[in-house]
């Protein structure tokens, strides 16, 4: 039966209305500081933690509870005989209950220009310590550290006499675990982040990602899922604002993902259509209407059910031509009134609103992929080489048109699962060849998917030709220019062929496999 409550939140949602009912049921609340004051000014009555263990608050309030006298009554097990003498014989009473949230580390170092010694003052040290000793002792303690807790303990404690079951506090002590780590990770990752000038590899990687929603099921029905938010000031998709549509599933995300990273490679207005995770078309245009016609006409098949990002706000008539197809999903940094109109009609796209997506083009943290057993780390691939730059390996040099169009096919191709070849204009896809095992079948495939003809255009492949067949079959489509990384012992045939083809050819040095 609970008795005796020690209650001390930063939080203090909802801790008035909880106190008020643990109080009628006749629990004695000890508490410190704000949360005293808070809960004797609605009437409550308190037992100060300084009156209880005879010693004073100090230090500005950093030592308050690391008393014998609150962690004996914490720890003490109430069925062993000799742990209930030491505290008896220590004037120590039993506390069964612990409400206590942590100072708000997470929203203090959150802020734009946060101290270092503003940081280090919100790491909660008492808090921590008790709710772990009253989690350690959850058979006989009920620790509490949500607010959203609150009404049900409270109804469970009114329908069992004050009593508060095992499986109960076996939960709580769960939660309370869980919610700890994640606040020690927090302080390490930002003290991390404070005294290392480049991210490094450490021998313990910990993370902390907080559950933002249950989804449906994963990439298939039969597999279960959820989205998890981590802390984080740069690109984050699961702080888009959801406008308008049907709930997002993991391959939503998944393509919303690729879609945001693809159309943030441009500062010119442009949009991306990906399907599957992998881009069916990408455009440049003077308006976002522009863009997106320009994107979906290279491969109106399959864009449809796909998913659309933008660069530039949306207006009414973008999303005119947008509701004549079928997509899944549309995100952008803005909506004007008149699109989130025409959308309303078909109520199932989801609109998702990044606002800050210019702002804050580039993901901090880790690019982490799970294996079996392990995860491999990796910085996100945030290479941006400036094509317009570069001079060709080949004999003729490109000219101006089939530079920027040589620009805008190796920013398309890094975001297309390797081996990839993007066949391409200066300002639009006309043909994109797909994870193939073989780099000649991506540039065969590649020319299969153009909806237009593609004499003319040029190619871009994510990593090295290996023979000349792929610039055989390139020659074969009407391609008069090449961007590729280069590497291949077998370089200088390569150019020969596009020598032959009177190609330019433009080796970067930098492959962007993605698988």
């Amino acid at each position: 039966m609970i008795k005796r409550a020690l209650i001390s939140v930063s939080d203090k949602r909802g801790v008035v209305d909880f106190a008020k009912e643990l109080s009628a049921m006749g629990v004695e609340i000890l508490s410190t500081g704000g949360t005293a004051k808070a809960l004797r000014d609605a009437g409550i009555a308190v037992v100060d933690v300084s009156d209880y263990t005879g010693f004073p608050e100090m230090l500005e309030g950093r030592l308050k509870t690391l008393h014998p006298k609150i962690h004996g009554g914490l720890l003490a097990r109430r069925s062993n005989p000799k742990d209930m003498d030491d505290i008896q014989k220590h004037d120590i009473k039993p506390i069964d209950m612990v409400v206590v949230n942590l100072y708000p580390f997470e929203e203090t170092v959150s802020k734009p220009n946060v101290t270092f010694e503003d940081a280090i003052e919100n790491i909660d040290i008492g808090g921590p310590t008790m709710l772990r000793a009253a989690s350690k002792n959850f058979q006989d303690v009920a620790v509490v550290v949500d607010p959203d807790d609150y009404k049900n303990i409270i109804d469970e404690m009114k329908s069992s006499k004050g009593e508060i079951s095992r499986e109960t506090k076996l939960n709580l002590a769960k939660k309370v675990f869980a919610h700890t780590a994640r606040y020690d990770t927090l302080i390490a990752d930002y003290l991390t982040g404070v005294t290392e000038k480049e991210p490094s590899f450490p021998e313990y990687f910990t993370t902390s990602l907080k559950r933002v929603s249950v989804l449906r099921y994963g990439e298939n029905p039969q597999q279960k899922a959820a989205i998890y938010k981590e802390r984080t000031n740069g690109l984050s998709l699961p702080d888009a604002k959801v406008l308008q549509g049907k709930e997002m599933s993991f391959n939503n995300y998944l393509d919303a993902h690729s879609a945001l990273m693809l159309v943030l490679e441009f500062d010119k207005k442009a949009c991306a259509i990906i399907k599957h995770n992998n881009p069916c078309g990408a455009a440049l245009g003077d308006t976002a209407a522009e863009a997106y016609k320009k994107a979906e006409k290279a491969d109106p098949i399959s864009a449809f059910g796909g998913v659309v990002a933008f660069n530039t706000e949306v207006d009414g008539a973008a999303a005119k031509e947008m509701v004549e197809l079928f997509l899944e999903v549309v995100i952008a940094p803005s909506f004007t009134k008149d699109a989130i109109e025409i959308f309303s009609k078909k109520p199932n796209i989801r609109l998702l609103e990044l606002s800050n997506m210019l702002e804050k083009k580039k993901a901090a943290s880790w690019d982490m992929k799970r294996i079996a057993g392990g995860m491999l780390l990796q910085g996100w691939d945030y290479s941006g080489e400036d094509i317009m730059t570069m001079k060709a390996v080949t004999k003729r040099q490109p000219t101006k048109d089939e530079l920027e169009a040589l620009s805008f096919a190796w920013k398309v191709c890094k975001h297309v699962k390797s081996n990839a070849v993007v066949y391409a204009f200066k300002d639009r896809t006309a043909g994109i060849g797909i994870g193939q095992t073989k780099r000649v079948y991506s540039a065969k495939i590649g020319a299969m998917n153009a909806t237009e003809p593609i004499k003319g255009s040029v190619a871009a492949s994510d990593g090295f030709f290996p023979f000349r067949d792929g610039i055989d079959v390139l020659h074969e489509m009407g391609v008069t220019a090449v961007v590729q990384p280069g590497g291949s012992v077998k370089d200088s045939e390569i150019i020969q062929a596009a020598d032959e083809y009177n190609m330019a050819m433009i080796i970067t040095g930098t492959r962007h496999f993605r698988h």
